[in-house]
């Protein structure tokens, strides 16, 4: 298990963040952390840690999340 995934009770984002995911994800919900959540957890979610950040691809979806403070300071929709 990764420090991303033990550490999942600590994801947290900013209120610009919140638009900024729901915006690029094209999603409604405003718990974006439960989304991400629900996200990271998925069996198919691949997960790499590349310098300060850990990004998750999973589905239709990238989720970067800041590998020190926990924050998710984007996601986006990518080609599948």
């Amino acid at each position: 298990m990764n420090d991303l995934i033990k550490n999942l009770d600590k994801l947290h984002t900013t209120e610009m963040g919140v638009e900024r995911i729901k915006r690029n994800c094209l999603i409604e919900t405003d718990d974006v952390v439960q989304w991400s959540r629900v996200q990271i957890l998925d069996k198919a979610a691949k997960i790499e840690r590349i310098g300060k950040n850990w990004y998750v691809t999973v589905g239709s979806y990238k989720i970067t999340v800041n590998a020190h403070s926990y924050t998710i300071i984007t996601a986006h929709r990518v080609e599948s």
